[in-house]
């Protein structure tokens, strides 16, 4: 079980807006009535009333599938943004593939964990960490601009410390809440991240101002890998990478098509 002591738990948050999404991050601050009144209402329309950031990876996101809506066998596009030269690489196929420079973007099925290899870290040579990523919603943006939208998962130089430090790191990525949305917009490569306590719940306390979407986990552990084969022995899903646009569309990939929220 893990030290609450080292627990690093962030928020970090995501705007649908009418003509494209925005990449951003807001602190989040209850000062007047009004505010009070807005997260009472927001309470009453919890996502995940049922579940904490505490279930094992994957299990969040399969409760999402047996609520029904667009969201089984949908591919959501995902981008990982980290810092300027650091290398990232997918898990597939039971296997990580060669890391990457600059952002990697695929498109990860609701419901399963994903597992990242990050590396040629910044003053930390020869080390390496590996990320999960679980999709818990989807965002529904323009029909045929899927792939234009993606869900951004920042890791940034102060997640890779911490977890180099032996921090356990859980960032929850959630699309704010148009009522209370601040009127900002922030840079691609920037995201504004409001920590939580080790004692609160980020799953729980992001879905009071939003709509969660993806969790990203950092910490100490090592992929296990079969001595015999060199794979991983953890099973990989299916993973869509998506660093050529235009080699298929939306509709070849995805069967079903993007729709409201059914909730």
């Amino acid at each position: 079980m893990r030290n609450p002591l080292l627990a690093l738990n962030k928020l970090a948050i995501i705007r649908l807006a009418t003509a494209r999404l925005l990449a951003l991050l807001m602190a989040i601050v209850l000062t007047t009535a009004n505010h009070q009144v807005q997260a009472q209402q927001q309470q009453r329309n919890l996502h995940y009333r049922n579940s904490t950031i505490n279930m094992a990876p994957g299990m969040i996101g399969q409760s999402q599938l047996y609520r029904g809506g667009p969201l089984p066998g949908y591919f959501q596009p995902v981008e990982i943004i980290t810092p300027v030269g650091t290398k990232v690489g997918f898990a597939f196929n039971q296997q990580f593939e060669m890391p990457k420079m600059d952002a990697r973007k695929a498109g990860m099925l609701i419901g399963h964990t994903y597992r990242l290899k990050v590396t040629n870290i910044y003053k930390h040579p020869g080390e390496e960490l590996y990320p999960t990523v679980e999709v818990i919603d989807r965002l529904y943006p323009p029909r045929g601009k899927e792939f234009q939208y993606p869900i951004p998962i920042h890791i940034d130089q102060q997640d890779i410390e911490s977890a180099l430090a032996g921090f356990f790191v859980t960032r929850v990525i959630y699309v704010e809440a148009p009522a209370t949305a601040l009127q900002v917009q922030d840079r691609r490569d920037y995201q504004r991240v409001t920590d939580v306590g080790a004692q609160e719940d980020p799953l729980r306390t992001a879905d009071r101002f939003g709509r969660p979407v993806a969790i990203l986990r950092i910490g100490s552990r090592l992929p296990v890998h079969d001595p015999s084969t060199g794979k991983l022995r953890v099973q990989t899903p299916p993973l869509l990478l998506l660093q050529k646009p235009g080699a298929a569309t939306p509709a070849e990939i995805n069967q079903t098509q993007p729709g409201r929220p059914t909730r």
